[in-house]
Formats: structure tokens, sequence, C-alpha cells
């Protein structure tokens, strides 16, 4: 698919025949198995890909078909799903911003709406599918298998689009190079949800390459081709989903010590094995870009490469309008008119608050709440990979916004009730 993918007339065709496919076979089925979320799955582990590929008719495709199979999910399924007022109330709020949009005459006002509120609606919707819904164990891995399928892809498409290595000057920065010429930071996010996903199916012994062997080789050049790209956000929020993930896990086994040493200790020795190597082909740039140091070796002052100065920009314009804040799209002007700065915002909480105002503090209460609530109910098991989606939305929103569909699909997830299968039987999983 990779391969194929380089064709760019291919791209655009199979990225229709998703949507086209997708929607009639959840139609068909009554959503019976929760094909909307296989569908779903399978285009948020594929968006940056065909985005990479020039696949997309338009931009934001991904997102409205993720939001439209989870529409026909909820609609044609024969058992009638528990909708949230919560997030009902959710999707009202984000609204209100609308009526303050102050952006310039000659810029267009429904796509800056489109820009800053798709992915914030397709999360409100995400979250109304998802919300209490039980789904087995077992499924959830299945699903974050096919998820991972077109992440797959996605190395074979940079194995073939990158130029040797050899030849790239690393510096300290995110290298376009090593992502397909596409962003790094969306690429490296992409990856690091492909290390999470792996890493999971090596502790439940699930295969992803029919044996142990590939599926090591696969988490170790995913590793290497998340961290060539010199884009730290991707990577450091894995990081962060597995230590999670890892900490309940174990606690819902048996015989925690042993466990940790079993899954832990090889997870850890062949990360740092996969460390040392890129660090040598990148020629120490690497470690600089981690200690966040520029190629000369010198420290930065800051360690966000401009995004707080995003970040402060828009709490300024909290603290200036804290009501209902600038305005839905208001912050890339509001910064253009001020200091010259041409950035669309990298933290969608920031966002939130300058944009929409007291509402927006409102929102996020009920984005953070709902789900730790809903965490605390469950067992170790569950709760590992509640927890660790729930982490992959929040600090993936706060380096890269909500530029793909991808963290209002997994903060969908975070909201589920999984329920305990022939696969776990083995494990005491404790409740306190």
């Amino acid at each position: 698919m990779g391969v194929l993918l380089l064709i760019g007339s291919f791209s655009k065709i199979f990225s229709i025949a998703i949507l086209i496919v997708g929607a009639l076979t959840i139609i068909r089925t009554n959503n019976k198995h929760n094909e909307a979320m296989f569908w779903s799955a399978y285009l948020v582990g594929g968006e940056v890909l065909f985005r990479m590929a020039g696949g997309m008719i338009f931009h934001e495709l991904p997102k409205y078909a993720v939001l439209l199979f989870l529409l026909i999910g909820l609609y044609t399924e024969e058992k009638r799903h528990h909708v949230s007022v919560s997030y009902l109330i959710y999707i009202l709020l984000l609204l209100i911003g609308i009526a303050f949009v102050d952006i310039p005459f000659n810029e267009s006002i429904r796509k800056a709406i489109a820009f800053n509120l798709s992915g914030p609606v397709l999360l409100g919707v995400a979250a109304i599918y998802f919300y209490g819904r039980k789904i087995p164990l077992e499924m959830v891995l299945d699903m974050l298998f096919v998820m991972c399928l077109p992440i797959i892809s996605m190395l074979s498409y940079l194995y073939f689009k990158t130029p040797d290595l050899k030849t790239i000057a690393f510096g300290g920065s995110a290298n376009f190079e090593t992502s397909g010429g596409y962003g790094p930071n969306q690429v490296a996010t992409i990856l690091g949800v492909g290390v999470f996903i792996v890493v999971v199916h090596l502790f439940f012994k699930k295969r992803l390459l029919f044996v142990v062997g590939l599926d090591i080789l696969l988490f170790m050049y995913l590793v290497f081709r998340g961290l060539i790209t010199l884009s730290r956000g991707g990577m450091v929020t894995a990081f962060f989903a597995i230590s999670f993930f890892s900490v309940f896990y174990i606690l819902a086994k048996k015989d925690p010590l042993l466990s940790f040493f079993k899954y832990v200790g090889l997870v850890v020795l062949f990360i740092i094995s996969t460390w040392v190597y890129t660090a040598d082909v990148t020629d120490g740039m690497l470690t600089n870009r981690y200690a966040n140091k520029n190629a000369a070796g010198v420290e930065r002052a800051d360690i966000s490469t401009g995004r707080i100065d995003l970040f402060e920009s828009e709490l300024e314009s909290f603290f200036e309008h804290p009501f209902f804040g600038i305005g839905v799209g208001g912050s890339k002007y509001n910064r253009m008119e001020e200091s010259d700065i041409v950035a669309a915002s990298h933290n969608e909480i920031s966002r939130l608050l300058g944009e929409h105002g007291m509402i927006g503090l409102v929102i996020l209460m009920l984005l953070i709440l709902i789900p730790v609530f809903q965490l605390y109910k469950q067992s170790y098991l569950p709760r590992a990979f509640l927890g660790a989606f729930l982490l992959f939305w929040f600090l993936t929103i706060n380096h890269s916004a909500m530029r793909i569909a991808f963290p209002a699909f997994i903060y969908g997830l975070s909201l589920i009730v999984i329920e305990r299968n022939s696969i776990d039987e083995e494990d005491s999983v404790h409740r306190e």
C-alpha cells in the first residue's frame, strides 16, 4: 500500500473508496459489530499518510469522513445507544463562539470556522458515540490492529520517499526530508501511535506480523522513523502513554515484579538500542534536539520552538476578552495584527480559552472531568487503556492542537466501558 500510494492518482481513488465502501458497509450491517469504529480507526491511522500522498480531495476530508461514519453508526444500529447530554451541551457551547467571529474582510469566515471547529465538533460526536459503550477487550485490540495497518503502510511510504540518510544534513530542528516532505509533527504523532499499538500487542502476545520477531523489528523501526523526524511531541506523547499503560497493566497481573522485568524491561532495552543507533545516524543531532540544544550544542532559551509565544498570546486574548473570547479563528489574525506572527494555534487548550473565553474554560472542565470519572469506575486493565487514550488526547492537543482526526477519536475511546473476556481470564484484575 505504501508503494502504491506513491502514485498520486491511486491515493485519491483509494481515499474516496474508503469513504464510500465504509459508509455502505456500516449501513448494510446496521453497525452490528461496531463497523463504524473500525472504519473510523482505519481512516484515523491513515489520515496523515493520505495527506502526504496527496490523496485528499480537500484537506479536512478525513475528519468529515470519520464524523460521517460515526453518525451513520449511531443512526443505523438497532440497539439504541445512550446519548450523553453533557457532550450535546459541549457541542452547543462550541457553536456559541461562531457568533463572535471577527476576522479580516478578505478572509474566508467559512474556512476559519471549519479549520478551528472541525476537530472539536468531531470530538463531540466521537464522545457521544463511545460514551458508556460496552466493547470487549478483544475488539479493542482488533480496532487498534486496524488503526495500525495504514501506519505500517506509512513506514513503507517513508522508506521510498526519504533520500539516503547519509545525504541529509541534520540540524537542531524537525526534519522534513525524513518525514516524507510532510509536517514532521503530524508524522511523528501517528508513528508514536503505531509504537503504542505494537507495545500493547506485544504485552498481550497478539501478533501483528505473524511472528514475534517481526513485531519487535516493526516496533524498533517505528521508533527509529519517529525519532529521525526530530519532532519531539509525537514520540514523547507515545512514551507517556506507554508508561501509563505499562503501570496499570502490571498492576493487573498476578506477579507485578516479574511482569515488570518481562514486559517493560524488554521494551526499554529495544528503545535504548534504537536511540543509540539513531543518534549515531544523525551525528548526535537527535540527542541535541531532545536536550533542547541547537546544532552547535548550545541550549535554546525556548524549549517549545515558539509554541510558548503562541500560548501566551492566546492567554492574553482570554484576559482581554474573558467572557466570550475573540471568536472562532480570531487568534491567528489577532497575532498578525499585534506581532506579525503568521501561525495558527498549536495548543487547543489556549485556543479554547482565547477564542471562547469562559465558555472555553467550561468546555475544558467537561472534557477532562468526565473521562476521569469514567476511568475511576473501571478496574486496572481497562484503566490502562482508557488512561493511555486520554493521555494521548491531552498531550497531542498541547503540541499539535486538533489538526488531525486522531485526538478527537482517541478521546472518544477514553469513554468506553471495556468488558473482560477470555484474553485476560488468567490475570487477576484487582479492584481498588
